[in-house]
């Protein structure tokens, strides 16, 4: 009788320990161009604009052979970066109606296109802005919006350069 109830514990704790290793989950390691959101405003629930976009390090690299001169950027890293207006804007002179945007630009020398194109494709803005040069230098991607006079201005950023790119209302 002990050995069998010897027999049934040691089953019982073998089938534990080998539920809790078929349960056990295998996780990925951290992302390498991890998934951001910047919004604007950061804070409450008014939103006027979000971005979802992945950001690509530098590692040592120059942003210049990340991002090719006169040649369609994705504008981050993984996936296609997502502009979510919540209300219509302006892009330069086009007016934008809210929805849900693809974002990709063309980097220049001195300036970078801008582009926003709706899922369906049949509707496309563009604004062409300048770039310039900062101090600092930002090893990730990066984006982040500040409040103007008449909207907000998203500014993107990476190594150093900056470019800022005006919504209106």
């Amino acid at each position: 009788m002990k050995t069998s109830r010897l027999l049934t514990t040691i089953a019982f704790a073998f089938m534990m320990l080998v539920s809790f290793n078929v349960d056990a989950q295998e996780f990925p390691p951290l992302d390498k161009s991890p998934m951001d959101l910047a919004a604007f405003p950061a804070r409450g629930s008014e939103k006027l604009i979000k971005v979802y976009y992945s950001r690509p390090q530098l590692k040592g690299r120059a942003v210049k052979s990340l991002t090719q001169k006169d040649k369609v950027w994705r504008t981050g890293a993984n996936e296609a970066t997502e502009v979510v207006l919540m209300v219509d804007m302006k892009l330069g002179e086009t007016l934008v109606k809210a929805g849900t945007y693809s974002l990709t630009t063309m980097p220049g020398d001195t300036e970078w296109t801008v582009v926003l194109k709706s899922a369906s494709s049949k509707y496309t803005a563009s604004i062409t802005v300048p770039a310039t040069e900062a101090k600092e230098s930002l090893e990730a991607f990066s984006i982040a919006f500040v409040k103007s006079d008449n909207g907000v201005h998203m500014h993107m950023g990476w190594g150093t350069i900056r470019v800022a790119v005006p919504f209106t209302k």
